[in-house]
């Protein structure tokens, strides 16, 4: 009985929490559409919004769109989390790596993906190529900044019970500061999948005619408001959904963590 009761308070209920602020909005939107004082080219109706996803579910539109856009995110999330996580280790390891790269990380970083657009076209064309960097740009700092911090901050007790040990340097880099940064390496992992998902609708601007982005910036161009939700929502879920499984690869690789 406690264990039902426990699963209820920790499942049923943890899931009612989350689902609740989207009743609280769907309700709210319902009634300011309802209203007829709001123009539905500004806000489309739930309803339109309704017949615009079955329409394009049924015809494969969404899923098309959506596939195109998953690739492209892929690319971009994997060559992030490569390069992100490599770098990242190195500036870790090393203050004067870290010394080197510091100003240029700080002043690259804030600068946003569709600030680049003009020389990304410039240096790689309209190909794939300049769509997949643009991602890749979103995820790379988010690695890095969340890998090398895990590292700088490894717990110092660790490192000297290791140096007493006289443990070979490699083996302390790869068996205990690499898996004592783990939890921050997963934490730049998340951030950074939803950062090039971000991303999708400004790379796909550039001379883009396929992906969710482009459904999006099109539909925007003729006032399809109902068609621009769709694909909001599409990316939220779908993000959503992809997040749901990094969380759950995070939680295997992290047993040997649970607090």
């Amino acid at each position: 009985m406690s264990k039902r009761k426990t699963w209820n308070e920790t499942f049923l209920g943890s899931t009612f929490e989350g689902f609740l602020p989207i009743v609280v909005i769907a309700f709210f939107w319902f009634y300011i559409t309802g209203t007829g004082e709001v123009n539905t080219v500004v806000l489309p109706t739930p309803a339109m919004v309704w017949n615009t996803l079955t329409t394009k579910v049924l015809n494969g539109t969404l899923f098309s769109e959506l596939l195109v856009s998953i690739v492209r995110v892929l690319q971009g999330y994997f060559l992030a989390a490569f390069f992100g996580i490599g770098l990242g280790i190195l500036v870790g390891l090393s203050k004067n790596m870290q010394k080197l790269t510091e100003i240029i990380i700080q002043v690259l970083r804030p600068i946003p993906p569709i600030a680049w657009i003009p020389l990304v076209i410039l240096w790689m064309g309209i190909g794939e190529g300049s769509k997949v960097f643009l991602i890749f740009l979103g995820g790379f700092f988010t690695n890095l900044i969340n890998v090398s911090e895990g590292i700088y901050y490894t717990d110092s007790k660790i490192l000297e019970v290791a140096k007493v040990l006289e443990t070979p340097k490699w083996k302390v880099v790869t068996q205990v500061i690499i898996p004592a940064a783990l939890p921050s390496i997963f934490t730049g992992l998340r951030v950074s999948l939803g950062s090039c998902w971000s991303c999708v609708v400004a790379a796909e601007l550039v001379a883009s005619t396929s992906g969710i982005g482009y459904m999006i910036s099109n539909a925007r161009n003729y006032g399809q408001m109902d068609t621009v939700i769709v694909g909001m929502l599409a990316i939220g879920v779908v993000g959503k959904l992809m997040d749901v499984l990094l969380k759950w690869v995070e939680s295997k690789a992290l047993a040997w963590n649970v607090s």
